[in-house]
């Protein structure tokens, strides 16, 4: 802002203001840790109270409070009177979709700057639905999980619309970066809540088989993992039940490549009464070599090599396998009691 500093002329200067008395800011007789606000910010807020006690909604109490807002874009009093001003000068808010971006360039996270984008967006209803999405998008290509612009891309969908090509624009984001977790999170919330795709259960089949290629492709990558989890979320028999998942798992096991997320689905199946075969136990075993498994319960097997291969969850797996053998001990007494 250097250059602009430059030319600032102070309020006390501008002939539009020579009516207007400034309001300091009261901090007391003795401010026990005075704020040293810059002149500028001082002298723009004294001016801001005094239109603000005055209730005064003006088109230069309007540029006011873009001038604080640029000072200070937290501040929600400043932001509330903005939109109050703006209702009552009837302003284009077509204008203030260009406000917010180009604070956005600059400032994406800011929680103010997005409440009220969201009310000028309501304010616009459905005309609003292609900048607002654009909008998002371009904050993406500079931060691909800004949680701000996700949220209200979500809000917008279901308040406004716009669902036609949101599949689409998911499967683009994870071509770019199979890593993305929040375009993962946005696939999953198309999926579920997109009025014209009548539910998870239609489109399950074809979303297990597009998690388990993305799995296949980089079975590191935690993501596609717990969306394949997502898709039979409170259907725990289905995800038990279905042989694209059992067989991902053994793949993945027999690849000789990362197996921390397969083994911890493995034992999830097993958990709910899941029962691999010999091939499962082989491929398990085969993951340490050196160590001896066999004879081993199945899951305290799993827990075993777990403790292993992700030594920085060891204390989970540790207390997992505990908890299997609690009931096999469990199960063995009731025998003995029959």
């Amino acid at each position: 802002m250097g250059s602009d500093e430059d030319k600032r002329i102070p309020f006390s200067q501008r002939p539009e203001w020579a009516d207007v008395t400034p309001v300091p800011q009261n901090d007391g007789p003795n401010p026990v840790v005075p704020i040293a606000y810059s002149e500028e910010f001082a002298e723009t807020m004294s001016y801001f109270r005094a239109v603000y006690l005055a209730d005064e909604r003006s088109q230069r109490s309007l540029q006011l409070t873009s001038e604080a807002i640029q000072l200070n874009a937290a501040n929600y009093t400043v932001w509330q009177f903005r939109r109050l001003t703006l209702e009552a000068l009837n302003s284009d808010l077509h204008d203030e979709l260009e406000f917010v971006e180009n604070l956005a360039s600059v400032n994406s996270k800011n929680y103010q700057l997005w409440h009220h984008r969201r009310w000028v967006a309501e304010k616009l209803g459905t005309e609003a639905v292609t900048r607002e999405l654009e909008f998002t998008k371009n904050i993406f290509l500079k931060d691909a999980k800004n949680y701000h612009a996700w949220s209200h891309r979500q809000w917008v969908l279901q308040t406004l619309g716009g669902w036609e090509h949101e599949l689409a624009y998911c499967d683009e984001l994870l071509k770019d970066d199979i890593f993305n977790n929040s375009a993962w999170n946005q696939r999953y919330f198309v999926i579920t809540r997109h009025p014209g795709l009548e539910g998870i259960d239609v489109t399950r089949e074809s979303e297990v088989k597009y998690a388990v290629k993305a799995i296949l492709t980089r079975p590191e990558n935690e993501s596609p993992w717990r969306y394949l989890r997502g898709l039979y979320k409170n259907y725990t028999k289905g995800l038990i039940a279905d042989p694209e998942v059992s067989k991902v798992i053994l793949t993945v096991l027999t690849s000789k490549v990362y197996p921390v997320f397969a083994l911890s689905l493995l034992l999830d199946l097993v958990s709910h009464g899941f029962e691999p075969n010999q091939d499962f136990k082989s491929a398990v075993e085969a993951i340490v070599p050196e160590s001896n498994f066999r004879g081993m319960d199945i899951a305290v097997m799993v827990c075993s090599v777990l403790e292993i291969v992700d030594p920085t969850r060891a204390s989970y797996w540790k207390w997992r396998k505990s908890s299997f053998h609690s009931q096999a001990v469990e199960g063995i007494s009731n025998l003995r009691i029959r």
